[in-house]
This record gives C-alpha cells, structure tokens and sequence, in this order.
C-alpha cells in the first residue's frame, strides 16, 4: 500500500511536468484532496488546461511515456467525457492517478471538489459538462433494472438477476442522494444517509442465488425505489407502483 509520502512525492512530479511544458496553461486538484477532505487511501486527481491549439490526446501521450518511464507508470483505462480527456494510472505500491486534460476554453470547476493550482479557469459550462443525476431519470432505469431482474430470475439466469437487483437498489440509494444534496454518482453519498433510511434498504442484498431468496431480494429493492420516487416527487411513482405491484 502507498505512503501519504509517495502519493505527495507523485503530486509534485505531476505538477512539474505540467509547469514545464508550455502546451499546459492551468491546472487544478480535484476530488476529495482537493478540499481538505481524503485520507491516506485517497488517490490523486489532478486535471489541467491545454492550449486550445493543441490537441489533448498530444499531450496526454507525451505524458504517459514521461509517467511510465520516470515513474512505472501503467496506463489502465480511458474515459472522454464531453471536452475532457481522462487517464487513470496505476503506480507501484497500488497508487492511482486520475489525469484529465481539458481544452482551455473550456476549462472550469465540474463540482465543489475543484482547487486551482496556477493558471486560469475559464467560464461557461463546468469542464466536464457533466450535470447532476436527474431523479426521473433514477427512478426510471431503476424500474426498468427491476423488469429485467424479474425476467431474469424465471429464465433462470441467476447472476443476471442478481446484477440487476443490485442495480435497482443503487438506483434507490441515489434518489435518497438526491433529494438530501449528497452526492448521487458513484455511491459517494451511500455511506451519509441517514440511519433510518439505510434500514430501508434491509433485506436488499442477495444472500443465494435460490429463486425465492432473488425474488426476495428483488421486493426489497423494488419497494425501496418505489417509496424513494415517491418522497422525489416523481411524476410517474404512483401509477407505475399500481404496475409493479407484483413486483413489491
């Protein structure tokens, strides 16, 4: 497991890299070190500005062979996400990096977690253009997870059905995000849910694949989703609770 140490150590070889190469123009910390949150399993989230005459994907690669030779660095995933670029590497002793890279017109803070390094932000749209899950669009893939599940359990195929419950459960626990401002993506909110509304949530995990302990389970999470549209107001809970009754 990686040091506070290493983790700082790594944070300002990144930092150097970007003040020397003159294509980057700003920079900022993301995530929950961003803010004095975090602990030491916290990874590093660091997003920069690029020229706007340059192309990110130079940048991002140069990069990665600076990171990978300098610093074993391994390049795990992509992720592109309206004008941003991420990458996330894996560093020796199970660091993470997450290195976005994001046009300079279009630079900005995509959530609270955002604190500027050096450089300008621009203003507009958050970097990201990402935008907070919308409840009925929660409630609605939640139910059509719960459709999916119960088909799923009578055709026998257990796994399926057990992925789809678990998905309808985390789609309830993200309206219960949302209507309380905690944050909806991710199950970063899960964990500050008020007690009595976790106990809702009892007897929604899968304990067996057993049919009747899948259908259990699948209730659970169904009357959890559908108690949760309705405290989120959403227009459609009542009528597809009628629908679904079986399903409770």
């Amino acid at each position: 497991m990686f040091t506070v140490e290493q983790r700082d150590a790594l944070r300002e070889s990144v930092l150097t890299l970007a003040e020397k190469d003159r294509r980057v123009v700003a920079g900022a910390a993301v995530g929950s070190l961003a803010v004095g949150g975090g602990d030491r399993f916290s990874d590093l989230d660091l997003t920069f500005a690029v020229a706007d005459d340059v192309l990110l994907a130079e940048v991002l690669d140069d990069w990665s062979r600076t990171l990978s030779d300098e610093m074993a660095a391994v390049h795990l995933v992509d992720l592109e996400r309206g004008p941003t670029i991420y990458r996330v590497f894996l560093l020796p002793d199970a660091l993470q990096l997450d290195l976005s890279l994001t046009p300079a017109a279009r630079f900005a803070a995509a959530s609270p977690r955002f604190r500027l390094l050096f450089g300008e932000t621009a203003e507009g749209e958050p970097a990201d253009g990402r935008k907070p899950p919308a409840g009925g669009d929660l409630f609605g893939w939640g139910v059509v997870y719960g459709l999916h599940a119960r088909a799923c359990i009578e055709r026998g195929r257990v796994w399926q059905a057990e992925h789809y419950i678990g998905a309808v459960r985390d789609h309830a626990l993200s309206l219960a995000c949302l209507r309380r401002g905690l944050p909806a993506v991710q199950a970063r909110g899960y964990d500050d849910l008020p007690a009595d509304s976790l106990a809702s949530f009892n007897g929604t995990h899968v304990e067996s694949l057993e049919p009747e302990r899948l259908h259990s389970a699948l209730s659970a999470a169904m009357r959890a989703l559908l108690d949760e549209g309705k405290e989120a107001n959403v227009p459609s809970a009542d009528t597809v609770a009628e629908r679904l009754a079986e399903l409770r």
